[in-house]
């Protein structure tokens, strides 16, 4: 039934041809180019409508076919005589193209098989390629109903190929994409470091060029106020370390440095209190060569308590005291120098020795403030002071008080002592009542403040300015309810 000669199979196509609209008894080609068209356009849609019911093109399908044909025949179906003789035909007529007896060889008289499939691929005459592929399918799929699953899983396997394709370009899109949005990143981070960098060299040169012009001011200042301090440095210094004279210069050069700071501090404060009485649409902003010309004009506070620049200087013992680098009254006193101050966390450890000595734990009552004295003493250099205490905080002030020194009473004092006297007393007495119109002079070390000694150990040190009593000072004034307990120990060092 499937064997057919090429006169019917000529008859199939030209119904072939009418069924997709072209009639070919009324609409004959009137050129050979238009015959080819025609044939094109034949070719075009039977590979389209192939496509469309199968999902892939003839070529493909016909591979797919061919391979389903030669690992599943006698497996999974198994073809007629005259079935596999025109699939084995339709093959040649693929490959090799239409029968040509000159280019094949002969065939043996009893060899049946042989001449059955040369007869058979004799019968397919000149049928086009893309015909005998259209055939071969056609007729594997009616052959084994195992085709089109195999067809339909091949091309869900080409979708899902194509999907994974898609997904894997889109991937690499999006990587090349972050790639190249992080170069640009990066890029942009590079200029940016490159503009910080710059800035900041161009700000570290600015800032050293200013360094160097304020340290080129500050040699000026204190070249002028050495020459004024010279002597009395020279002989404080010669007091201490009497046989040292590197410590001699290094004490100098303490002193120059501090009484620069000093003078610098008032300078400014002068200069604030200066612009604060002028409008506030001027500027009075001091220069650094104004700082220089107050140097050379005016006399330096500290060091000439007597000049005409007193009142200045008593200006600034209401706003900072820690400035004073000499007693009043004096020229050559020694100057205060700025105590060293530190905690540590074991305030149980420091507690349980000082319970040792009954004298060293002191109850400061409530509203009160208690001072303790400790004189200098003269195998001694610094003064050494540790203290904490139980549950709650305390104000706490360092002084000293000069042994040699006094200032005057105030006028109402003055006038008590005046009045205390009599007429006829004797000038011994006399001397003694102007002893008693006159206080001993303290300096303020370390200002009173709160601090938290009930969880750290206070502790500092403060070197002998001079001979005198250095005055610890326990503050409770700011509480009426509560007594606080001082773990305290104090001591020297040479």
């Amino acid at each position: 039934m499937m064997e057919f000669d090429r006169e019917e199979h000529g008859s199939e196509r030209i119904d072939k041809t009418c069924e997709n609209g072209i009639n070919t008894e009324t609409h004959a080609p009137a050129t050979e180019e238009d015959h080819k068209s025609c044939e094109d356009n034949e070719e075009n849609q039977k590979s389209w409508s192939l496509e469309r019911n199968w999902g892939f093109p003839l070529e493909e399908l016909f591979r797919l076919a061919l391979k389903f044909f030669k690992d599943m025949n006698g497996k999974a179906f198994n073809t007629t005589y005259e079935e596999n003789l025109r699939l084995v035909a339709l093959y040649k007529q693929i490959t090799l193209g239409p029968y040509n007896p000159e280019a094949c060889p002969e065939i043996g008289f009893f060899d049946v098989l042989g001449n059955d499939r040369r007869k058979e691929w004799l019968r397919l005459g000149s049928m086009a390629k893309e015909d005998a592929m259209e055939d071969f399918v056609k007729l594997l799929n009616s052959c084994c109903p195992l085709f089109a699953p195999y067809v339909t899983s091949h091309k869900i396997e080409k979708e899902e190929q194509e999907k994974r394709q898609r997904e894997e370009e889109e991937r690499l899109r999006l990587e090349r994409e972050e790639q190249e949005r992080r170069r640009l990143e990066e890029e942009a981070r590079r200029r940016e470091e490159e503009e910080r960098r710059i800035k900041e060299e161009e700000q570290r040169r600015k800032e050293e060029a200013e360094r160097l012009h304020i340290e080129q001011q500050k040699q000026q200042i204190m070249a002028v106020l050495n020459a004024q301090t010279a002597v009395q440095f020279q002989q404080y210094a010669k007091q201490q370390y009497p046989d040292n004279p590197d410590q001699q210069q290094l004490l100098i050069r303490q002193l120059q440095e501090q009484h620069y700071q000093q003078y610098i501090h008032q300078a400014l404060r002068l200069q604030q209190m200066s612009s604060q009485k002028q409008p506030e649409d001027s500027n009075a902003t001091q220069t650094s060569e104004d700082l220089a010309a107050l140097v050379s004009n005016e006399a330096v506070p500290i060091c000439n308590p007597n000049s005409q620049s007193n009142s200045l200087e008593n200006q600034e013992q209401t706003d900072s005291k820690s400035f004073h680098l000499f007693v009043e009254g004096k020229t050559d006193e020694a100057p205060i120098i700025a105590p060293s101050m530190w905690t540590r966390p074991q305030i149980k450890e420091f507690k349980e020795k000082v319970l040792h000595d009954e004298e060293s734990v002191i109850t400061v009552g409530r509203g009160e403030v208690l001072t303790v004295r400790v004189p200098t003493h003269q195998d001694g250099s610094h003064l050494f002071w540790e203290f904490a205490t139980d549950h709650y905080d305390i104000g706490f002030g360092l002084y000293f008080e000069w042994k040699d020194l006094t200032i005057p009473t105030s006028s109402n004092n003055e006038g008590e002592a005046t009045t205390d006297t009599n007429e006829g007393t004797a000038p011994a007495e006399g001397e003694k009542l102007t002893e008693q119109g006159r206080r001993p002079l303290v300096n303020e070390v370390v200002p009173v403040s709160r601090r938290d000694s009930h969880e750290e150990v206070y502790a500092g040190s403060h070197q002998y300015p001079g001979e005198g009593v250095h005055l610890l000072k326990f503050d409770n004034s700011y509480s009426l309810w509560r007594p606080k307990v001082v773990y305290y120990r104090v001591y020297y060092t040479r």
